[in-house]
């Protein structure tokens, strides 16, 4: 093989720096953008004691995510009739850019202390950038919700035997 043969890896190679670079500037002026002023805007028209937050980690990642920080305030009376009870924080739906430029959105959910559970974390889904849209963080938001509902009060199986 001659040196000359390499040309088209090369070409190759600069091409797929382009698509990551594009990628992220799809992420940074657009995709970011949205998700953060759909998710806001969920936080604020529902106030069940989730926030909105934006994570940037060694100047390569970058995410958003929805999680739930507090009680939800009009149940705050409910609870007050039962003194022991204890609201797990946590649980949340993080859209993160990868250093592809791809999205990675999967859900947390709460940690119990000293209860070790493989299934913490709920599957994940990558999307182009440019594929994210209004519509998708809605449908993404209530799949959190549903899975959220299951973790709080899991569906109890009373079949007895097998």
């Amino acid at each position: 093989m001659k040196i000359e043969h390499l040309e088209e890896r090369i070409n190759d190679y600069k091409k797929s720096i382009e698509v990551v670079v594009e990628k992220k500037i799809i992420w940074k002026t657009k995709t970011k953008i949205l998700l953060l002023k759909t998710l806001n805007t969920i936080v604020e028209k529902y106030k069940i004691g989730w926030r909105v937050q934006e994570l940037s980690w060694i100047n390569t990642n970058e995410a958003v995510n929805i999680t739930f920080d507090s009680f939800p305030p009009d149940l705050i009376e409910k609870t007050n009739q039962i003194p022991t009870y204890q609201f797990i924080q946590g649980g949340a739906l993080i859209f993160s850019q990868s250093y592809s430029g791809d999205i990675n959105i999967f859900m947390l959910f709460p940690i119990l202390d000293n209860i070790t559970d493989a299934s913490n974390d709920d599957g994940l889904t990558i999307y182009k950038p440019e594929n994210i849209d209004e519509k998708l963080i809605i449908e993404k938001v209530d799949e959190f919700l549903k899975k959220m509902i299951l973790w709080e009060v899991p569906v109890i199986k009373n079949k007895v035997g097998f």
